[in-house]
């Protein structure tokens, strides 16, 4: 079974949408799978947004934080209570589309353990670009990553990743980034586990608004970077 794990802050508008998207193509190829939706300590109407997808999809569950912890702390949650032998993290605003599922797929049935969608590489395709100035900080920021952490991988940002279910367990068990820079800190878990990671070029395209504040959230990435690499 698969397990597509969606975390959720303030999304009442576009998590609709997603979930209908995932449910048509999972439920269009026939697909054994549950979608877990997190809730992480939203305050419009998300909630009633996921209790509507429960009541009306078998395979649709929820879990919710208590209080907004981010991004990190929320995918968490949601692995924790995957029980699926696949596990999907993809964005609750779908910016890479859920068809881009099976080149993920192929790549763990080659033998990865966690496999990673890339805007970076060749055959990447960015339909809807970020500001210019987000692209760029991103691209800083990736560099750092590498001379960092892990060299060798172009995009640890992107929203859509698939694991074995047993390394997802394994590098969210006592994650210690609980915003949007937990992406180096599990991929580095992976890597020093000794899991093949790949990266596969896929399909992108920009949501807006976003919930990643320019400076703030790349000051507060940058600083868990540094710390993880002298902490694990």
């Amino acid at each position: 079974m698969l397990s597509v794990v969606v975390p959720c802050y303030n999304e009442e508008q576009r998590l609709p949408r997603t979930i209908e998207q995932i449910e048509r193509y999972l439920d269009g190829n026939h697909v054994a799978y549950e979608l877990i939706l997190v809730d992480d300590g939203s305050a419009d109407g998300t909630r009633k947004v996921m209790d509507a997808a429960v009541d009306r999809h078998t395979g649709v569950r929820v879990e919710a934080l208590p209080r907004n912890r981010g991004k990190g702390r929320a995918l968490a949650v949601g692995v924790q209570a995957a029980k699926g032998d696949e596990i999907l993290l993809t964005d609750a605003d779908l910016s890479t589309p859920i068809e881009e599922l099976e080149k993920l797929q192929a790549a763990l049935s080659a033998g990865a353990g966690a496999a990673i969608g890339s805007r970076a590489l060749r055959g990447s395709r960015v339909e809807i670009s970020q500001p210019l100035y987000r692209v760029l900080m991103g691209k800083v920021f990736n560099l750092i990553v590498q001379a960092v952490l892990l060299p060798g991988i172009w995009d640890t940002q992107c929203g859509f990743k698939l694991f074995r279910a047993d390394v997802a367990h394994r590098v969210f068990t006592d994650l210690i980034t609980d915003g949007f820079g937990f992406d180096p800190e599990v991929l580095y878990r992976a890597r020093k586990q000794g899991v093949r990671i790949v990266e596969v070029p896929v399909v992108w395209r920009n949501s807006s608004p976003t919930k990643v504040s320019a400076v703030r959230s790349s000051l507060d990435m940058l600083k868990h970077v540094i710390r993880l690499r002298f902490s694990l």
